[in-house]
């Protein structure tokens, strides 16, 4: 009785997205299209958190929350015009059919709220935009594979345009890599292989032919003899003459074949001097 009392006061309201609501919309969107992504050849929305929050700026689009109390139950997302990055839409198809439609990008319901009146609620607001926008046509996508959702729009009188259809079809498969084969002809022995000459073409024998040539240019330049420089004046050195020593004070004599001595740089000494004497006179008379 107390449940039943309180599903009966609960509301659900409507109001316009918020920069601060972008977040948690955002994953409240992940949980409803968790199970459809996992069935649909095509990729349902939303595609990338990225493109989500540029819609937020456009002003050519309406993000609608849906919500009972604090908690998010639905969100939809409905455009005037086919701008817009990911759009497929053609407009001169509905230009030629005199048609102003509303594009219906998102309808989200949360699992928990389904069967309870709320996508119900979420068309009639849509359906109020239009009318005041002056729009003649509700416009959506659906994968062909969500049967509850075909049957949800059929029963509220939506009905299939020119819309795509995938085909597919099995084409057979074949390895991209031949199999292995079997040589022909006998294996040769490996005295064979030794002495055979291994043929080189393209890179290598352009590299080993170059490689021959400069070891003959090197033994080549080794062989002759090193001429000089024509440059260079050829001057010819100038041959040191030997310094005669004067003997030591032990008397021996220069140049008796002997190697002289290496004389170490003395301090010049200054020659003592002698009291000079005086010669002795005659004592004879002159």
């Amino acid at each position: 009785m107390t449940m039943t009392n309180r599903a009966s006061t609960e509301i659900i309201q409507v109001r316009r997205v918020h920069r601060r609501d972008l977040n948690r919309t955002w994953d409240f969107l992940k949980l409803v299209f968790r199970d459809v992504n996992r069935n649909t050849l095509e990729y349902q929305r939303p595609r990338t958190k990225h493109r989500f929050l540029e819609v937020y700026d456009s002003e050519e689009t309406d993000q609608l929350l849906f919500v009972v109390g604090d908690k998010t139950v639905g969100y939809a997302e409905c455009s005037y015009s086919t701008a817009g990055a990911d759009n497929w839409m053609n407009p001169r198809y509905f230009e030629k059919r005199g048609m102003r439609p509303l594009f219906v990008d998102e309808l989200a319901v949360h699992p928990h709220f389904q069967g309870r009146g709320v996508g119900g609620f979420m068309l009639e607001q849509i359906q109020h935009l239009g009318r005041a926008h002056g729009c003649t046509h509700l416009v959506l996508e659906v994968a062909q594979n969500n049967k509850d959702a075909l049957k949800w729009y059929h029963k509220r009188n939506f009905y299939r345009l020119d819309a795509a259809i995938f085909l597919a079809q099995k084409v057979p498969h074949e390895p991209e890599l031949l199999p292995g084969r079997p040589l022909t002809g006998s294996a040769p022995s490996d005295k064979a292989v030794k002495k055979a000459p291994t043929k080189t073409t393209g890179r290598r024998a352009t590299t080993a032919a170059n490689t021959k040539t400069a070891a003959a240019r090197a033994a080549k330049k080794s062989s002759s003899p090193k001429q000089p420089s024509p440059a260079a004046p050829l001057v010819s050195p100038i041959p040191k003459l030997p310094v005669k020593k004067a003997a030591a004070s032990k008397g021996v004599p220069a140049g008796n074949g002997a190697k002289p001595a290496a004389a170490k740089p003395t301090a010049a000494k200054p020659a003592a001097t002698k009291p000079a004497t005086k010669k002795p006179t005659s004592k004879k008379a002159k």
